[in-house]
């Protein structure tokens, strides 16, 4: 028998191995993007009830003033302007008169989704917000939400 002295010879992984490792690191990815698309759900959903919070407080800021709730035209706000007649923007500044609301009417943290307002009547109204994440407690499935792509709304109320 012929010993060899050959150091590399023993040295490396077999094909098998390798295979085996690069599916285990497949499936871990796998696991963990799919968990960070529901975290960032999670995470625009939380921005949405604290944006609707704060337009809560700034349309009863509002009421304080007017005694009414701004009027609604197309699922906006509309009651900026210096005579108060003008439709408020998403993402710009719900001012009326002399008096600033909010310095950024907050929109929806997805592009080509918006909030929805409507004002019922002129002592109340309805604020909402399309939700991500179905398993939400306060998400309500509302299939005449059109404008929402999940048809499940988060709402607040006065």
């Amino acid at each position: 028998m012929k010993k060899t002295n050959n150091k590399f010879s023993k040295l490396g992984f077999t094909l098998i191995e390798l295979l085996v490792v690069i599916s285990l690191i497949g499936v871990l990815a796998t696991l963990v993007l799919a968990n960070l698309s529901a975290a960032r759900e999670r995470g625009r959903d939380s921005q949405r009830k604290a944006d609707l919070r704060n337009i809560q407080t700034a349309l009863q800021i509002y009421y304080n003033d007017y005694g009414v709730f701004p009027d609604d035209q197309t699922n906006s706000i509309s009651g900026c302007g210096a005579a108060g007649d003008s439709l408020c923007t998403w993402g710009e500044t719900f001012a009326s008169g002399i008096q600033t609301y909010m310095s950024v009417l907050p929109n929806d943290p997805l592009p080509n989704v918006s909030y929805f307002y409507d004002r019922v009547t002129p002592d109340d109204y309805i604020l909402r917000a399309c939700i991500e994440n179905k398993s939400d407690e306060k998400a309500v499935e509302d299939p005449t939400a059109t404008w929402c792509p999940s048809t499940f709304v988060y709402e607040v109320k006065p």
